[in-house]
């Protein structure tokens, strides 16, 4: 989860208390609400743990562009001031905790973020279970039926997914890390910003200033692999290509 709050000591508050509750982990920290913007289109959190009262950009203004994201963060205020909490309300916000923040509020929260969470996991798994095939996209021109054979690949830019397929390209609300987990043998992560179709690698080359690139099939041109997932892409070839 990411923290933002302009008090250092409260940060470290709320990280305390987080590190105290062993499903939770702290992927960063913001000191603003633009500061929390950006952490969130870099770092992804599932939670967002947000003050109100900031320098710049408030804790509700960023509460509204973040609701603007097609998968925003869960979000839980945590202020100093009650007198926020009905605009909280209209922000989609999961709680409003008074500072200083109880352990137990924090994790009755947490709980309540967790149970929303299983349900939109489940939606998608049960999209997965019904039709392995296909994945099913919201546009705004209605639903989209893409074949994952046909999947290039996945790439996030910022708040968007892009799925390159056969028949172009499609923006998806589904964040790589639900498309991933959801469909394994369809999709192989080879950056942070981007997964693979499995159907179209061909090779794992080494770009002549020493970067690794995935090939793919029918002359697709060829995409960058982190360094951090070039094992796991080699892994793959060796499991999955004869010789």
């Amino acid at each position: 989860m990411l923290i933002a709050d302009d008090e250092p000591l409260a940060r470290e508050r709320l990280r305390r208390l987080v590190s105290a509750l062993p499903e939770y982990t702290v992927c960063g920290e913001a000191a603003d609400g633009d500061a929390a913007l950006q952490q969130v289109a870099s770092l992804e959190p599932d939670i967002l743990l947000l003050d109100i009262r900031m320098p710049g950009m408030d804790g509700m203004e960023a509460a509204a562009r973040l609701e603007q994201l097609t998968n925003p963060p869960a979000l839980i205020f945590c202020t100093a001031y009650d007198h926020y909490a009905i605009q909280a309300f209209g922000v989609q916000a999961t709680a409003y905790l008074l500072k200083p923040v109880r352990k137990e509020a924090l994790a009755d929260a947490l709980g309540r973020v967790g149970r929303v969470n299983r349900v939109q996991r489940q939606a998608l798994t049960e999209q997965s279970t019904a039709n392995d095939e296909q994945l099913a996209v919201r546009t705004y021109r209605g639903t989209e039926l893409i074949d994952l054979a046909d999947i290039l690949y996945c790439e996030a830019d910022q708040k968007y997914v892009t799925l390159h397929h056969a028949a172009g390209e499609t923006v998806c609300d589904f964040t790589l890390k639900e498309l991933e987990g959801s469909y394994p043998h369809h999709l192989l992560r080879i950056h942070r910003h981007t997964l693979v179709g499995v159907r179209f690698i061909q090779a794992l080359r080494r770009t002549p200033d020493g970067q690794s690139v995935v090939a793919l099939r029918d002359g697709q041109g060829e995409l960058p692999v982190s360094r951090r997932h070039a094992s796991s892409v080699r892994q793959w070839l060796q499991e999955h290509q004869p010789g």
